[in-house]
């Protein structure tokens, strides 16, 4: 629409393609389940989700039923994997309906699963998670081998999986991983003693994937899958995984300048006059703000990009604007703001969502996510 407001987020999805790729290469022949969940991550489940079953993707993994109907209803057939598993038998047959593969954390569910799959009249897949030291979902490891025997003995359910999650694999120590990958060994030794033998057996997020070789060749000799997620969206779980892969974001979060204003030293901007400018300075104004994602932290801290320079915010992040110490720089109205990710230019900067993430004190995951409903997602 002509003269909207230029806040807008770019997906790039030949990225996220080539960052699929990269997941795969790290895979080694393992299945990759792209994990699309939280709107895929911020960037549009659907969108995401097409591309990637585009790029050869087999399988997604989502969190709740109501993210997983969402891709069946845009007519997305890939098998989906609902991590969060079912909360009641209502759900449990929604699941069933929608033919989603919810995930068991507790034995009680069995239950609701079994009535479901009675009521609809078919054989429920299901897949069972062990805590194997994340200590926040998933069967204990003291529970998981007689829920796997019970699902494993059901007549109308059957066990396609079995997973853990790892609480720690972003750490330069993966002694504490390398413990939870034995108490998982342990725990699938015994379920082969007794021919309990899932078709998927997964263990590894991004940063499981991007650990290396030490990880890797721990890993149970049964693992046939990975389950990147905030890689394939080009950010890293951690700064030292850098050299692991060639990872781009697909992910820009775009503005314009829409106002500049010469400034004398002394002079206050923004909410509360919490910043002054120590000499005289010009000051951009962008349209974009906390209800779009910006953190409203970055008081005194944080920077966008402009032209391929970093120019520091001045003053408090507003609801729907922000405002730029632009300096001496040829800064105008109309050019191109970018909070995280590329510029539109074709040999354009990159400030990565990491970056800005560090100077927030938050994570790539979180300001990903927390872009809003009302920034419009255009592919470019």
């Amino acid at each position: 629409m002509a003269g909207a407001r230029p806040t807008h987020v770019a997906i790039d999805l030949d990225a996220l393609a080539g960052n699929f790729a990269e997941a795969r290469r790290l895979a080694a022949g393992r299945t990759v389940l792209a994990v699309v969940k939280a709107d895929g991550y911020g960037h549009g489940a659907v969108t995401v989700a097409r591309r990637l079953a585009e790029a050869g993707c087999p399988e997604l993994a989502v969190a709740t039923v109501a993210e997983g109907a969402e891709l069946r209803a845009a007519g997305i057939a890939l098998p989906i994997l609902v991590l969060g598993g079912i909360h009641d038998v209502e759900e449990a047959s929604e699941a069933g309906a929608q033919r989603l593969v919810p995930v068991v954390h507790q034995a009680g569910q069995i239950h609701w699963l079994t009535q479901a799959a009675r009521s609809l009249g078919r054989v429920l897949p299901v897949q069972v998670e062990v805590d194997t030291g994340m200590a926040r979902m998933g069967v204990a490891p003291a529970e998981a081998l007689g829920v796997l025997e019970r699902v494993a003995g059901s007549d109308v359910l059957v066990l396609e999986g079995v997973y853990t999650h790892l609480a720690r694999a972003d750490e330069p120590d993966l002694e504490p991983s390398l413990r939870q990958l034995e108490r998982f060994d342990a725990l699938l030794a015994e379920a082969r003693e007794r021919r309990i033998e899932p078709r998927r057996v997964h263990v590894a997020n991004s940063a499981g994937l991007l650990a290396g070789a030490d990880l890797a060749s721990a890993m149970p000799a049964a693992v046939n899958a990975v389950r990147p997620g905030l890689m394939l969206y080009g950010a890293l779980p951690a700064e030292h995984l850098r050299e692991r892969a060639t990872l781009r974001p697909v992910m820009s979060l775009r503005s314009e300048i829409v106002a500049v204003r010469e400034i004398a030293a002394g002079e206050p901007v923004g909410y509360g006059a919490t910043w002054r400018a120590t000499e005289p300075t010009r000051i951009a104004t962008v349209p974009l703000g906390y209800a779009d994602g910006v953190p409203w932290c970055f008081e005194g801290g944080g920077s966008a990009l402009i032209g391929g320079r970093l120019v520091p915010f001045a003053g408090r992040v507003s609801m729907d604007l922000v405002t730029l110490d632009i300096g001496g720089s040829g800064a105008k109205v109309g050019d191109p703001v970018v909070f995280f990710g590329r510029e539109p230019a074709e040999e354009g900067a990159t400030l990565r969502v990491e970056d800005v993430a560090r100077e927030a004190k938050s994570h790539a995951y979180e300001l990903l996510v927390r872009v809003s409903a009302r920034v419009p997602r255009r592919l470019g």
